[in-house]
């Protein structure tokens, strides 16, 4: 007997004997406690480990899912938010953004003249809808791009832009980047650096995913860009410009890509024969596309060529693109795609790589190789799905360098080039070795009856050799042998073409098996008749020899699926709540961390081999260091698992399995795939596609393939797009094969995991060849065995029939065999109860082989129709527990256990099977000798057998309890309205039926509320039975139709379980106080802790240090102290507190991220102390318990503490709310406390794929109701309390369900990231509600152009429950003409939350007031409210003391006791301590629950057109009064804030040092003609200009000149709010939100030719840099220094005066001072401007005095003369002076000596 390798007894006991049951002591306590076997804490809900955990060496596991899931499209939406653009390269801009997704192009308006465009005014939210493969749209580049002046004649220039993928966005946390800044760069230019900054919001959401939007308040939050650049976490903020080499070698292996007929003609002409493909290589990489040359007519094309990206590294695109594409004279087609995934080629961490890949062959995959004209599955060859065949494989290198742009003789352009490369080396890739690929067909079972009775074979094909069917064209690789010569002969694939020099004699290789008729197993399927003779194939093949690639994918392969069983066995048991799940988990992590070091041992054994690569040496590298950094961690989490903290710890090591993946996948090939093709009358059906390093042998155990000489059960499938939806649930045959491949050297061992006892057939008889290949084997030794499977029942089913129910029916197939249950009508949770019998199931084989490891069975459900064929509805896997004849029938193996199996259906789970398997071997004393069958006595059901005694549940009586509450929104059924209904509650064959709803019209509830059964059910409440809830319409005539059914499908949460009383239950002694100190004035600061801050006191403290930094630098320049004046409370409204909780909300928010990030950086410290890391939702303890006070000043907090002094100063002021960034719901239970609904299903149940209807729109309505189970008989004491109702049961102290009258009062505050409705990417919004036959449209109110629209309003309704009870807001969209758009629609619930202990009818307020913006809104007082608790819940009525304290129970509160009305006036009460008690309620025992705060809560908004996607958010809240209470006062005034009117003068009055533009035409001296422009952001065409300081010689001007500038400013978004037409078409005027900017220009005008631009400044005027004293003093730090500089909100200033740089950039990109302004700001209300007018420039009234200008400010050509007097007059004084003193002196000179000689002759001649 040959065996595999020996292994431990524990090992044997695990795996053999028990279903996946855990290791959790050691093992003799573990026998002993199967020894019981009856215990019910041992049962397994195996699901699928239980066919996998039984792996022994002779087999290996089944894959279960069996439908492919690439390649399926699904629905996507990218949105895209374009905020604001900044530090834009270039003078005075005219910006627009242009989002570009694939060939989508969407644009923003054009903003002029500024280099920090906001577009957040308008929402520039772009959305883009795709249906798509996952593998396509994350391929996808989105680009932004900033436009400089386009326009429709001309395209513009482009600034820069920024790309990325879409799956670097979806990976991001929440799928979305949000308010981070693009860094632009010029794709032309790459040594221009930065090109500005574009802010924007980019969210990827797929079918149910949830994107969470940040909370939205006023953007105060500093434009930190360095910060937030918007790049994932971990790449760096400076991106350098890097090239990619990717080097295009050859190809081998291609297919034919022409029809043979035309290759004929052209032989027949020309007399040669071509190669019927002309490839090429494209390559696509962030957006670009690169091509090598066109090789004409060639299956083994040679380009040496290299294609050239450059990239900013490291780049936002994941994936790489290579492509073979064959060049046709109509359209080119892609013969096969590999995709490389940068992260697998690189590592960023500190002794990482760049990339690089190669050289190596990558091996494409995609259709058959066969040619036809119309390709099914073209698809394939472009990498979208997986690949049926192999296609061909290409050589390949990729190299990356990082440039330095500053290098002179860098390409600037990002063009991609393509260049050629010399010839590589032969042996660069690896060594040609010789593999043998062995495989053994033990069995061919299901085989789909559609296919036909025609004669089958199966192919198996390894890269091009053994593919016989589509002929072969060529030799695909030449055999090698080393130095002797360059090239020996090339060998034909098919067949080899010479005599080898090797001793296997002419060994040919056998690639496919002889083709049989298949044989009827049974209605649906066939099998091969294979029976002892089972065919084999060989083929022999010739590849690089680079096994170390897949060898160490194999052992980190291993590692990983050992930790993934591991890790679901640890879940296992945490999902049926056994013992001891940390010591497994203790287990798991061990021997992880063993085998990361066994790993490390032999991965360094790793001899040099060659024809490696750089990335082998660094991947190996890399692998190590992780794996060892892997083993350590795993030690270290070992020590710190405790019972406590197992879930957290099980999360940690799911990050190990994922990282492990990653690492076992090479992204350099070898060996390709090995493809399994089954083939009828020579066509090809099916196909299975088994990876080589699964198969791939070695010496060393740990580096062997997972399935190399195994057994392995494969499911072939149909190819392509065939495969998808129900086609690919159908098995088309499922296989028993064995395979084994290696290098032919090793041969030898290749039988060594077949089954024993068999003989070999060959080829040829005679000598030598005992080293050939058997062509079959004949098995000797067969056993015969007995297949017991007890069916006993299944649930959570799929719904098949259209009445939302299935008569399922289960087949369960056994080697050749095939059996049914019998059909159990009308259920989702048949209990079969059966044992089926399979006789005479004959196995090949060694007995004690089969023991350890039997084959499979496979159970599929079906459903059964009357006509047509039965409907699949799922399948599952399962391993029999096999007993050979001579062992005994018992413990602890026998009888078998009955264990969950998950049943899939496609890739989605379809409920479980309740099912036990045992295989017992007939002995020689044939069947007498088996166990007998002793089924229960009291059952006659004919011929079914029902589940044996040992194997049934041990069954108790239990009573269930139904509470029957009503039925609500059933719609019509058959097309009748459903008029009297009537519920029907089974559970394991017993039921109950409810009273007949006598009109469902008139009152949809029920008469007798609590009825109850009593049934016998299994004492291990994890088999329960499922419960069925179903509701009849009773009709005319006695008939009876089904309306809808529910399952419920686990009862635990419904068991009824006595509380224990000493537990939580104070003394009556103890007294707990807790207080709450009255208000102090704002000095005073002793606690961190208040009431008045709702419930994040906590929070507070825990803000991070930066935030702190922040505020006190603020606070230090004296800037903030302005806003510590006392709020005036008549300027306080509703919007104040909701802002001021908006704030809280962020503040908890980053605590909460602060707190996270501090556990984790405590875990990565080995130190941690147990218990002391600061869980997230410590964060939203409760505001005033005295007990937090110590939390508050704890030590770490203590440098914090000034922090919280201001925040707390600024908290106090104003009461708060609750903001849930949620439905309230969510967050409060579905306010399921005593009243659950069950959803009412009706209608086939959709798949993904299907366009069958979904879960939502199955729902025909609900039943409302409960359940409460309990063993019977119960403890007296709980019915003897008092007052207890025996009618009621379990459900004592309900309300009544007559119908009530209530007042629903809708709040509406906003909406956010509406879907946009209209073409120009906007809507009209406005609200509609209706709630029963009750509709309010509010139309007229619409909103124009508005994504984000704030509405403020609130709306009444009167609604009578249980008929009104489901209310729905919606969001319409407004349009001029057709019918108005349903953007999104929420619905709520009401009767659960009227009826919910958390009392959700109206908020409970964190503090109590009679007047101003926080007055108590509900009609009945705190104190009322708290008497009316106390007696529902059967508590002592509240006591109040003096000095404010009530005694509720057993706990004293302390609080204020007076309270100021209107006037001022104090006046004593109890409220406050009534209120503070209310708030604490949920400190109760027992009786206590939280109650509903004052809140808003945040509802997604969905469009049953777009189902699962998000169409936007609403915030609301509703609040509910009885109409038997006294009436509630008017609805609080929520009503959008009135923007206040200002008006901002600005005096400009001189500048200075403003740099000369002109040259004299005259002098050539440098002047400028200086003029100043001024204008609020938002509102260009109310652009004022100064008039023109003409020729300034000293860059100083003089102006005193006033721009005014009206404006609407809202103060608590400090946004500017404007109105205007969009354009001169629109129908409305459309209203913006703008910050507060105002732009100053400094520019010289000139004449004949444009104005030149100078220079800007742009001061926020609610912060912007206090201005300098002097023009010295002003620089450029003013601006780029802000942080340091003091600053001023012209708000609270109102007026100031000052110098302010202009700043403008160089050619360098360098800021520079351009001039210097002087000018003074003044602020005014709209009454102050109107008291006290002003006129613009320097009119009246108030004109300003003419500036004092020079002289020489003047035009020339209007007046010349004045133009020459100065330019003479002026430069010239002197020199004229002097020439004119020359000229006097030169003329008296000249006169002298003209002179002189006449006089001298006088003189002389004494005339």
């Amino acid at each position: 007997m040959k065996l595999g390798k020996p292994r431990a007894p524990k090992d044997d006991q695990r795996k053999g004997d028990e279903p996946a049951i855990l290791e959790t002591e050691d093992l003799d306590t573990r026998v002993m406690d199967l020894g019981g076997r009856m215990d019910p804490d041992t049962i397994s809900l195996a699901s699928v480990t239980a066919v996998t955990t039984n792996v022994s060496n002779k087999r290996s596991k089944p894959d279960i899912k069996m439908e492919p899931s690439a390649g399926r499209p699904m629905d996507y939406q990218v949105s895209i938010t374009v905020i604001e653009a900044r530090q834009l390269v270039g003078l005075n801009m005219d910006p627009v953004v242009c989002v570009e997704i694939g060939d989508e192009k969407k644009y923003t308006s054009m903003k002029e003249s500024t280099n920090c465009p906001y577009y957040n005014e308008a929402i520039y939210y772009f959305v883009f809808d795709f249906h798509l493969p996952p593998d396509v749209i994350f391929d996808k580049i989105i680009r932004l791009s900033v436009i400089h002046s386009k326009n429709l004649l001309r395209s513009g220039t482009v600034v820069g832009t920024f790309k990325l993928d879409v799956a670097t966005v979806y990976s991001q946390p929440e799928h979305q980047f949000y308010h981070k800044w693009a860094v632009l760069s010029d794709p032309d230019d790459i040594t221009a650096g930065c090109k500005g900054y574009l802010k924007c919001d980019i969210a990827v959401v797929g079918k149910g995913d949830n994107i969470k939007t940040p909370h939205k308040a006023n953007e105060t939050d500093e434009d930190d860009i360095e910060g937030n650049l918007l790049l994932p976490e971990g790449v760096p903020a400076e991106r350098q410009w890097a090239r990619f080499y990717v080097k295009i070698y050859r190809a081998e292996g291609l297919p034919r890509m022409n029809t043979s007929i035309m290759a004929n003609v052209k032989k027949a002409f020309i007399g040669e024969n071509k190669d019927l493909v002309d490839p090429y290589v494209q390559v696509l990489f962030a957006g670009q596309k690169g091509k090598t040359s066109i090789q004409k007519s060639s299956y083994e094309p040679i380009w040496n060529e290299q294609i050239i990206f450059t990239e900013m590294f490291p780049p936002l695109c994941q994936r790489m693109k290579v492509q073979i594409r064959d060049s046709d004279k109509v359209n080119d087609v892609a013969i096969g795609t590999h995709f490389i995934d940068l992260r697998k080629i690189a590592n960023d961490g500190d002794k990482g790589f760049l990339p690089t890949l190669g050289p190596a062959w990558v091996n494409m995959y995609g259709s058959t190789r066969n040619y036809t004209l119309m390709d099914e599955h073209q698809d394939l060859n472009e990498g979208v799905g997986e690949g049926v065949s192999f296609r061909a494989r290409l050589l390949i290198s990729l190299a990356m360098e990082i440039l330095d742009t500053s290098a002179p003789d860098t390409m600037s352009s990002t063009e991609v080039q393509v260049e050629g490369v010399p010839n590589i080396a032969e042996n660069a890739t690896g060594k040609i070795e010789e593999f043998f690929l062995f495989g053994a067909f033990l069995e061919a079972t299901m085989i789909d009856r559609k296919i036909g009775d025609k004669p089958i074979n199966f192919e198996v094909t390894i890269g091009n050799y053994g593919n016989e069917a589509d002929g072969v064209n060529k030799p695909v690789i030449k055999k090698k042998d080393g130095e002797d010569s360059d090239e020996e002969d090339s060998r034909l694939i098919q067949h080899s073409s010479r005599d080898e020099i090797e001793d296997d004699g002419d060994l040919v290789s056998i690639a496919s098996t002889p083709a049989m008729k298949p044989v009827i197993t049974d209605r649906n399927y066939f099998h091969m008749p294979y029976f002892e003779n089972k065919p084999c194939i060989y083929i022999k093949s010739w590849w690089q020899d680079q096994r170390r690639r897949l060898y160490n994918d194999n052992m980190i392969d291993k590692i990983a699926d050992k930790l993934e069983e591991g890790l679901n066995d640890v879940q296992e048991v945490i999902k049926t709540e056994k013992a001891y799940p940390e010591r497994r988990l203790r287990g798991v992590l061990e021997e992880l961390s063993t085998s990361c070091s066994q790993f490390l041992t032999l991965a360094n054994k790793d001899q040099s081999q060659t024809g490696k690569t750089k990335l082998d040496r660094e991947r190996l590298k890399f692998c190590m260091r992780e794996l060892e950094n892997m083993g350590q961690q795993a030690k270290v989490i070992r020590s710190q698992v405790k019972k406590n903290t197992v879930k957290d710890k099980l999360k940690l090591v799911q990050n190990f399995l994922q990282k492990l993946r990653f690492l076992a996948d090479d992204p350099q090939h070898s060996i390709p795939d090995i493809f399994i093709w089954m083939m009828s009358n020579n066509k090809r059906i099916a196909y299975a596609r088994v990876p080589s390093k699964d198969i791939l042998y070695s010496q060393v155990e740990e580096e062997k393939g997972k399935d190399c000489g195994k057994v392995k059960t494969i499911f072939l499938r149909l190819p392509g797009k065939k495969g998808f939806g129900p086609a690919g649930w159908t098995v088309q045959v499922k296989m028993e094969i064995y395979l084994w491949l290696g290098l032919n050297k090793h041969r030898k061992d290749f039988q060594s995991g077949l089954p024993n006892g068999f003989e070999e057939n060959k080829v040829v008889k005679g000598p030598g060849t005992h080293s050939c290949p058997p062509i079959s084997l004949t098995y000797t030794m067969r056993q015969v065995f007995q297949l017991r499977v007890h069916m006993y029942q299944a649930r959570s089913l799929f719904a098949a029939d259209s009445t939302g129910l299935s008569d399922p029916f289960a087949r369960v197939f056994f080697s050749t065999q095939s059996q049914v249950t019998e059909v159990l009508n009308e259920t989702l949770c048949p209990t079969w109860d059966q044992l089926l019998l399979f006789d005479n199931v004959e196995l090949y084989g060694e007995a004690s082989e089969l023991r350890d490891d039997p084959p499979i069975i496979v159970i599929e459900i079906y459903d059964q129709d009357t006509v047509g064929k039965a409907d699949f509805m799922g399948r599952t896997f399962a391993k029999p527990i096999t007993k050979m004849w001579d062992e005994p029938y018992g413990p602890p193996r026998f009888p078998p256990q009955l264990e969950y199996y998950q049943v899939y259906r496609g890739n989605c789970t379809a409920g479980d099977l309740l099912a036990a398997f045992e295989l017992l071997q007939v002995g020689p004393g044939g069947k007498c000798d088996l166990p007998p069958i002793d089924g229960p006595n009291d059952l006659d059901r004919g011929p079914i057998m029902p589940v044996p005694l040992g194997i049934r549940p041990v069954l108790s009586k239990y009573r269930i309890e139904v509470l029957f509450w009503g039925l609500r929104d059933l719609k019509r059924v058959n097309l009748a309205q459903v008029d009297r209904p009537r519920v029907d509650i089974e559970c394991a064959g017993r039921g109950v039926q409810s009273a007949l709803i006598q009109n469902y019209k008139k009152n949809p509830n029920f008469s007798a509320l609590v009825k109850w059964f009593e049934v016998d059910l299994p004492e291990n409440e994890l088999l329960h039975p499922p419960l069925n809830i179903r509701v009849v319409d009773c009709r005319a005539f006695g008939r009876y139709t089904l309306v809808g059914s529910h399952a419920v499908t686990t009862l635990r949460k419904y068991i009824y379980r006595p509380k224990d009383k000493t537990a939580n239950n104070w003394s009556a002694a103890e007294e707990v106080i807790v207080t709450m100190e009255p208000e102090p004035p704002v000095k005073k600061m002793e606690t961190v802790v208040k009431l008045d801050s709702t419930s994040d006191a906590v929070v507070k403290v825990d803000v991070t240090e930066d935030d702190e930094k922040g505020k006190k630098k603020k606070k230090k320049k004296g800037v903030e102290e302005v806003e510590e004046e006392e709020l005036d409370e008549s300027m306080l409204d509703w919007w104040s507190k909701y802002f001021a909780s908006i704030e809280t909300l962020k503040e908890i928010i980053k605590a909460q991220e602060a707190a996270l990030a501090e556990t984790e950086e405590k875990e990565d410290m080995d130190n941690v102390a147990d218990g002391g890391d600061i869980r997230p939702d410590d964060t939203n303890a409760k505001g005033g318990k005295g007990k937090e006070k110590s939390k508050g000043k704890s030590s770490k907090d203590k440098k914090k503490a000034p922090l919280v002094e201001m925040q707390e100063k600024k908290k106090q002021k104003i009461y708060e709310l609750k903001v849930y960034n949620k439905e309230l719901e969510y967050e409060f239970d579905n306010f399921e406390d005593w009243l659950h609904t069950f959803n009412l299903y009706r209608g086939k149940s959709g798949d993904d794929e299907d366009q069958n209807m979904t879960d939502e729109e199955r729902i025909i309505g609900r039943f409302k109701g409960s359940i409460c189970m309990y063993k019977v008989p119960l403890s007296e004491d709980l019915t003897r309390e008092v007052g207890y109702d025996p009618n009621l049961g379990m459900f004592q102290g309900i309300p009544h369900n007559d119908p009530v009258n209530v007042l629903v009062r809708v709040y509406v505050v906003r909406a956010t990231d509406l879907h946009p409705a209209d073409i120009n990417g906007k809507a009209d919004p406005y609200i509609a509600i209706k709630l029963g036959k009750s509709e309010i449209k509010d139309k007229e109110n619409y909103i124009s152009k508005q994504l984000n629209p704030v509405f403020g309003k609130s709306f009444d309704i009167e609604a009578t429950f249980p008929m009104e009870s489901m209310l729905t807001v919606a969001i319409y969209d407004w349009d001029l003409v057709g019918t108005d758009d349903l953007i999104g629609e929420t619905k709520i619930d009401l009767e659960n939350r009227y009826y919910s202990k958390h009392r959700a009818t109206c908020g409970i307020s964190s503090s109590y007031a009679i007047h101003g913006y926080n007055v108590w809104r509900d009609p009945m007082k705190p104190t009322q409210i708290l008497a009316k608790l106390c007696k529902d819940e059967k508590l002592d009525p509240p006591t109040y003391g003096p000095g404010g304290r009530v005694k509720v129970a057993n706990r004293v509160f302390v609080g204020p006791n007076e309270i100021e009305d209107e006037n001022g006036l104090k006046k004593p009460t109890d409220e406050h301590v009534a209120l503070l008690a209310l708030n604490h309620w949920e400190d109760f025992a027992r009786v206590g629950c939280k109650l509903i705060p004052e809140h808003v809560e945040t509802r997604p908004l969905l469009n049953p057109d777009k189902p699962g996607i998000e169409q936007g958010r609403i915030e609301m809240w509703v609040d509910m009064f009885p109409k038997d209470m006294p009436a509630p006062g008017p609805a609080i005034d929520i009503s959008p804030r009135k923007p206040k009117k200002y008006e901002l003068r600005v005096i400009i009055w001189n500048t200075d040092e403003v740099v000369l533009e002109d040259d004299d035409i005259f002098t050539g001296e440098k002047s400028s003609d200086i003029f100043v422009r001024g204008w609020l952001k938002g509102q260009q065409e109310d652009k004022q200009d100064t008039d023109v300081h003409y020729h300034s010689l000293t860059g100083e001007g003089n102006f005193n000149w006033r721009f005014v500038y009206p404006f609407d400013y809202l103060q608590a978004e400090e946004k500017i709010v404007l109105s205007k037409k969009e354009s001169m078409f629109a129908w409305d005027e459309t209203e913006y939100k703008i910050p507060a900017r105002l732009n100053l220009q400094v520019w010289d005008a000139d004449h004949f030719s444009a104005d030149d631009f100078l220079g800007a400044i742009e001061l926020d005027l609610n912060r912007f840099p206090r201005g300098a004293k002097t023009a010295k003093q002003c620089s450029v730090d003013l601006v780029l220094n802000e942080q340091d500089m003091p600053m001023v909100n012209i708000f609270k200033q109102r007026r100031i005066k000052g110098w302010w740089p202009f700043l403008a950039r160089d050619e360098n990109d360098e800021i520079e001072l351009t001039g210097k302004v002087e000018a003074e700001l003044h602020l005014l209300t709209a009454e102050e401007a109107e008291k006290n007018p002003v006129g613009l420039g320097r009119n009246e009234p108030e004109p300003l005095e003419k500036p004092n200008r020079p002289d020489t400010t003047f035009l020339w050509f209007i007046s010349p003369l004045k133009a020459i007097r100065y330019l003479i007059c002026n430069r010239y004084k002197w020199l004229i002076v002097k020439i004119v003193v020359a000229l006097l002196l030169l003329a008296m000179l000249g006169l002298f000596l003209y002179s002189m000689p006449g006089y001298m002759v006088k003189k002389l001649l004494g005339a």
